[in-house]
């Protein structure tokens, strides 16, 4: 019977979030219908409409009343420009309900097979910020691509600028030859230059759509050499080289903080596996961890000694470079 009512609820919370997921992307393709109805309304009115009627307006939910909500909390906005970085669609709110379903679900599930409130709580706290960490986690693997690509595409600008080209010239190379995430993202940059944009305000653009380290050293660069002159193709060829520099230089720290890296994850996984193992040996002995109270409470102790320790050990070998 406990089963039964837990596939029930587990196939209510899957229907629940495919009818939300066709919620949004109803609710978005009326959204793209509406732009395609302004944008020709706008063509027909002539030159004379005011910029006002085409600014973009930011939807962080399809709900109304949910996207007020939303915009009281300050850190939605940084969520959003996350969701922005990489490059996934949907809105804050649509990955705030479906974490919220998660963790119910996750809660209610493990409270039914288990009785215990503190599995349901551990549960829901694993199984809620997935669809954030997967965000940020994305977010993440494309700024890493992009900061592998910069260099290239640096010493690209630098060579089209010696050989006479101009700096919009040396960007649309870049944003022709490189793929994903550089070339759409300088490519964008340059059709704001192109579209009548000041070069220092798309270059801030591209750093506000970029989180990147490397890159803001690119835009600073070439700021400080409109305001002051001087050779800008030697000036974005040095900072390539200080790039590749710095990757060296993290390479390094990477293989030297091997060690405490390998030494944490053997550390978290060897009482699992010595408790699977005793378990296969001798079931009995390893149910009083379950069943007995101070079994439970010697579980308990142990899984935050092994968090704390993690987060020790992951606090020693992250080095900021």
């Amino acid at each position: 019977m406990p089963g039964l009512i837990a596939l029930i609820l587990a196939l209510a919370t899957l229907f629940f979030v495919l009818f939300v997921m066709n919620a949004v992307g109803a609710a978005a393709r009326k959204r793209h219908e509406r732009v395609g109805e302004r944008v020709k309304a706008l063509a027909l009115a002539g030159p004379d409409v005011s910029s006002q009627d085409i600014v973009r307006r930011s939807v962080l939910s399809e709900v109304p009343w949910f996207h007020r909500l939303l915009a009281d909390m300050n850190w939605i906005r940084d969520f959003e420009r996350v969701i922005r970085q990489a490059k996934m669609t949907g809105t804050p709110g649509m990955y705030v309900l479906l974490s919220a379903v998660l963790a119910v679900a996750g809660f209610g599930a493990a409270h039914l097979f288990t009785g215990s409130s503190l599995a349901a709580l551990i549960a829901a706290s694993l199984l809620g910020p997935l669809p954030v960490v997967r965000v940020y986690r994305r977010r993440a693997a494309r700024m890493q691509n992009l900061q592998r690509q910069l260099p290239d595409a640096l010493d690209l600008i630098a060579r089209a600028l010696k050989a006479g080209n101009t700096f919009a010239g040396g960007m649309r190379m870049v944003a022709d030859e490189f793929a994903d995430p550089i070339g759409p993202e300088f490519g964008i940059t340059l059709d704001e230059i192109n579209f009548g944009m000041d070069t220092e305000k798309a270059l801030h653009n591209l750093m506000e759509r970029v989180d990147s380290l490397d890159l803001k050293f690119f835009v600073v660069s070439v700021n400080i050499q409109r305001e002051t002159g001087g050779n800008l193709s030697e000036i974005i060829g040095n900072t390539a080289a200080l790039i590749r520099e710095r990757f060296k230089i993290y390479g390094r720290i990477r293989i030297l903080s091997a060690e405490g890296r390998i030494s944490a994850i053997v550390l978290l996984a060897m009482p699992f596996a010595a408790a699977g193992v005793l378990y296969l040996i001798k079931p009995d002995y390893m149910l009083q961890l379950v069943t007995e109270p101070l079994g439970q409470l010697m579980v308990k102790s142990a899984l935050v000694s092994m968090t704390i320790g993690y987060f020790i050990i992951r606090r020693l070998v992250n080095f900021k470079v």
